[in-house]
């Protein structure tokens, strides 16, 4: 069985016989402009998660680096965090890990740790303990809490 092929009227090709409306042209531009509208913001001069987590990782392991320098060495040691500079380093390694920029940095430590209302310090002991602390890095409504367990020393990261 063969059906009637319907005759095209001059000027119009395939699908688009009927054209496409003046609404129809609007509504699409709107919903363009709506993820726009949504999307932009998103990539543009914020941090991204990615960037935020791996900041939040590199802390972790500087954390980490102190304390087994403070074990292996039997001898305090700490990573110096600078809150305004977004950098941090553990001694003696003359080192200066920078941040990101856009990441908000805020450390609670012990009161003797703290330079200045800017730089401050998270301190291990020999045996592996720590005064404890957190260090939060934050990206607009997205944070990361870098805790160090004050008996254990332990390094964790919590979302």
């Amino acid at each position: 069985m063969t059906f009637p092929r319907r005759a095209a009227r001059p000027g119009c090709v395939g699908v688009l016989a009927g054209g496409v409306t003046l609404l129809e042209l609007l509504i699409v531009l709107m919903i363009i402009g709506m993820i726009a509208a949504i999307a932009i913001p998103t990539f543009s001069g914020s941090v991204s998660t990615t960037a935020l987590k791996s900041a939040a990782r590199e802390v972790a392991a500087g954390l980490r680096l102190a304390r087994g320098q403070a074990i292996t060495q039997r001898a305090e040691a700490m990573l110096e965090l600078d809150v305004a500079a977004r950098a941090f380093r553990v001694p003696p390694d003359p080192r200066v890990h920078a941040l990101p920029p856009g990441i908000d940095l805020k450390l609670f430590t012990a009161q003797r740790d703290l330079v200045n209302d800017k730089v401050g310090a998270i301190r291990f002991f020999p045996d592996g303990g720590s005064n404890g602390g957190r260090i939060t890095l934050a990206a607009g409504e997205r944070k990361y809490d870098v805790d160090v367990d004050w008996l254990t020393g332990r390094v964790a990261i919590l979302e």
